[in-house]
């Protein structure tokens, strides 16, 4: 018998490996073979899911709600979700323009696969979720990126997109509260972005997972509530992993205009078909759930952002710019070098996991997660001064 040749198809043969993932990996072997290790890594809050959640999930399972759904979620979640973007997002999205995934990652992964033919552009502003480009390469198209700076605030200007759009241009990314950056567009800078859009014909995916998890103001715009033709042109992505603790549910939705929606729904019928039938009617709970809890999670995320700003202000070596929104410190290393390298040199020297961005397009950068207790920050913020500290004296 001949040598069998391992032939991978070329658009997955290029994907690189979640960076996030890996380092998650690594702490929980790290952890489990006896290692005190603080992790700054964290995709997601620390909070338990609110009681009354899970209890409309065991009330589910016992009412025997364990078969398929629609692909697109049953009919109560899908008005559910209308109704919250109406009474949230002033967005008028019927229950037949939604279909719900599992998770806002494959709401995206979805969208992308549907909008984007081979050889089109994605622009997508840079530092940027690691996975937007893989989605873009799953896909055959071209991700085509929009550099910011934190002088900018980490946000791009219709200035950036007349320079990097062109008649490839599909799509353009937002995510705002951005991951990794935390920043926020407000209603001013997004209005010329989508007049932009509307007058060159761009699709846009906007991801709002950490819309409720915004501090300094109460101010939160989506970008298809701007005007009827940007609404035509706008998917918008959210869920109940990160407002709700709710990461391994795996709930999220998308809603845009019908004719997308009806091929994410046939695509995603030959995928994954429907999103756990028993985390759909804990949703339905979530997105009923009064705000009071949300806004507890949301007052101490914003406490324990301001320990870790102040644990790290006065290291010379890094800089910061505070984040507007989502429990991420995105600190400028490029003082000390590679920020794998000094990433991968904090979690061996004194066991604090945090994430390298270069693979989000942030070379020298590095990712805290504020997601956990004030006396873990306390304790990792002083951990990684201390290993400043030698470093400089070496």
């Amino acid at each position: 018998m001949g040598t069998l040749t391992l032939c991978i198809n070329r658009r997955i043969k290029d994907i690189i490996g979640s960076t996030t993932l890996a380092i998650t990996a690594k702490v929980n072997e790290l952890k489990a073979n006896g290692h005190d290790v603080v992790n700054f890594a964290a995709g997601e809050p620390d909070f338990d899911t609110p009681k009354s959640i899970k209890a409309a999930a065991i009330a589910a399972i016992e009412k025997g709600l364990t078969k398929y759904t629609p692909t697109s979620g049953t009919q109560e979640l899908r008005e559910t979700i209308a109704a919250k973007f109406k009474k949230d997002n002033q967005l008028g999205y019927k229950p037949s323009q939604i279909v719900v995934s599992c998770g806002a990652k494959h709401s995206i992964f979805n969208i992308i696969q549907v909008l984007a033919d081979e050889d089109e552009e994605v622009l997508i502003p840079a530092p940027y979720w690691v996975s937007y480009p893989e989605m873009v390469k799953a896909a055959g198209a071209i991700s085509k990126f929009i550099p910011t700076t934190a002088k900018a605030g980490f946000k791009i200007t219709p200035e950036d997109l007349r320079r990097y759009a062109g008649n490839k241009t599909k799509i353009l990314i937002l995510n705002s509260p951005s991951n990794p950056t935390g920043m926020v567009y407000s209603r001013k800078e997004l209005e010329p972005i989508a007049e932009f859009c509307v007058k060159n014909n761009i699709f846009v995916i906007s991801d709002e997972i950490y819309e409720k998890l915004i501090y300094d103001t109460q101010e939160y715009t989506s970008i298809g509530a701007l005007g009827k033709d940007i609404f035509e042109r706008t998917i918008t992505v959210n869920g109940v992993s990160k407002a709700y603790a709710m990461t391994g549910w795996r709930i999220g939705y998308a809603a845009g205009r019908e004719d997308v929606m009806e091929y994410v729904k046939k695509f995603q019928d030959h995928a994954t078909s429907n999103p756990a039938s028993i985390s759909q009617a804990a949703a339905v709970q979530a997105l009923k759930e009064p705000e009071d809890g949300i806004r507890a999670m949301r007052d101490e995320f914003r406490k324990r952002r301001d320990l870790m700003a102040a644990g790290l202000k006065d290291v010379s070596q890094i800089s910061y710019v505070l984040p507007q929104g989502a429990f991420y410190l995105f600190c400028d290393f490029s003082k000390l070098g590679f920020s794998e390298q000094i990433a991968r040199q904090i979690l061996n020297d004194v066991k604090v996991a945090a994430i390298p961005c270069d693979s989000f397009g942030a070379p020298g950068f590095i990712r805290l997660s504020f997601a956990t207790s004030a006396e873990r920050i306390q304790e990792g913020t002083k951990r990684i001064k201390e290993w400043i500290r030698q470093q400089a004296a070496c």
